[in-house]
């Protein structure tokens, strides 16, 4: 199974602007564009609460799932079977379950706490990272809290407007 990280960020690694109540309102209209196509052509996807809380997703079309991992009490009355769920799986028993179920890929939409897990876990196939040219200063980093050592190859970057949005994919190297 393809599992595809993607993140947006600004030159400095900021994916939110000055702190978490900003996610992802501050990118570009191409990038909105860009991800709202990759999340409609994905019909499985993976956040962490965090992202969920900040703005509560609802799956675009029924034959969308939308795995949140989380406390699975806690959103006990937001579940929508075969749509919308919540798990407490660690991401390599999250992983090896929806393989088993045949699942072709993955998309890990955030946000920082779960990019690191399935980082660490050397889970993650490609990182799909849309760079905005600003510069935050502060703010949250797609990957916190850990030592990583992750190489990655270019696979493809597009420039996609005049102020030089680049939307760029990359192959993690699993050494």
């Amino acid at each position: 199974m393809k599992i595809i990280l993607i993140f947006v960020s600004s030159l400095d690694g900021k994916v939110t602007k000055w702190g978490d109540s900003h996610v992802q309102k501050w990118s570009s209209k191409e990038d909105q564009a860009y991800f709202k196509k990759i999340w409609d052509a994905n019909t499985l996807v993976i956040m962490g609460s965090g992202t969920y809380d900040a703005e509560p997703f609802k799956p675009p079309m029924h034959n969308h799932l939308l795995i949140v991992t989380s406390r699975p009490e806690n959103y006990a009355d937001k579940v929508i079977p075969g749509q919308l769920d919540f798990t407490s799986e660690t991401p390599a028993e999250l992983t090896a379950r929806l393989e088993a179920e045949g699942n072709k890929q993955v998309l890990l939409v955030g946000g920082p706490h779960l990019a690191t897990a399935f980082l660490k876990e050397n889970l993650v196939d490609e990182l799909w990272l849309t760079l905005e040219p600003k510069i935050f200063g502060t703010g949250s980093n797609f990957a916190v809290d850990e030592e990583l050592d992750i190489k990655l190859k270019l696979l493809e970057s597009e420039k996609v407007n005049e102020q030089g949005t680049l939307i760029t994919k990359y192959a993690v190297l699993h050494d």
